[in-house]
């Protein structure tokens, strides 16, 4: 049986790069840059690629890159524009969740849930973490968003309480505070105008989580800060309100 994420991503390439979160690319590029010093010889890996839109704006910038996602028709998608946009991109089909890179990449990026907070177990999740790490030199980066626990805890459980005090349950609240996943039905259309209704599953972590779970396959410098659109800075702390935090970690 297919997840959510792998038969919304069927056929949804087009309406993919029309979406509102999907506009920062150019000031999220920005900001790599500036975490790698501008400097042209990194190899950067981006994994949960999708249509490739920051993969080919950091290779119009003169960095070799490598692009990986479950979705075959997203990586049509981005190969396509690389080709209009005169960019060499490799991009491949792979799982996140089973690479097999050793070592080397300078730079590992997931960004906008590219893959990491999907999955549909914690396990599975961590899994892509470690991958990424395997992935990079002795000396190398990983840059990566995912959902921010403290907005739904801060914004929900009120609401989660009094749904239970009025009902005896609390199956009224679509986020579980035992497990930090959101629960939640998506209805869209794809490309060729079908429609779906899809039942996500999407994980929540909070910041001390990260922490330890990235300091747990061996980075020793880990930075969260708030992940604002297309406007990622060292300088936004974050806080309640941010639905997304930015992770950057080193060794």
């Amino acid at each position: 049986m297919k997840q959510w994420y792998e038969e919304l991503f069927e056929n949804y390439a087009s309406k993919y790069d029309e979406e509102a979160f999907t506009q920062g690319t150019i000031g999220e590029c920005d900001f790599i840059e500036e975490e790698v010093n501008h400097l042209k010889s990194t190899k950067i890996l981006d994994i949960g690629c999708g249509t490739g839109r920051h993969s080919i704006e950091l290779a119009k910038r003169g960095y070799s890159v490598t692009g990986v996602d479950l979705s075959e028709s997203q990586l049509g998608r981005a190969r396509i524009k690389a080709k209009e946009q005169g960019q060499e991109v490799d991009f491949q089909l792979r799982d996140a969740r089973n690479l097999n890179f050793v070592q080397e990449f300078d730079l590992v990026i997931m960004l906008c849930e590219g893959a990491f907070p999907l999955m549909e177990t914690d396990e599975m999740n961590f899994q892509i973490l470690e991958n990424a790490a395997k992935s990079l030199t002795s000396e190398g980066k990983l840059i990566f968003t995912t959902l921010n626990g403290l907005f739904p805890l801060f914004h929900s459980v009120k609401e989660f309480i009094n749904a239970g005090a009025a009902t005896g349950s609390s199956s009224d609240n679509t986020f579980d505070l035992m497990t930090f996943r959101d629960h939640s039905v998506y209805e869209t259309e794809d490309d060729s105008r079908n429609k779906l209704s899809l039942k996500c599953n999407e994980r929540y972590y909070v910041p001390s989580e990260i922490n330890w779970l990235v300091k747990s396959i061996g980075f020793t410098k880990v930075e969260i800060y708030g992940a604002k659109l297309g406007q990622f800075s060292r300088s936004d702390a974050l806080t309640t309100e941010d639905y997304e935090m930015l992770v950057i970690a080193e060794r």
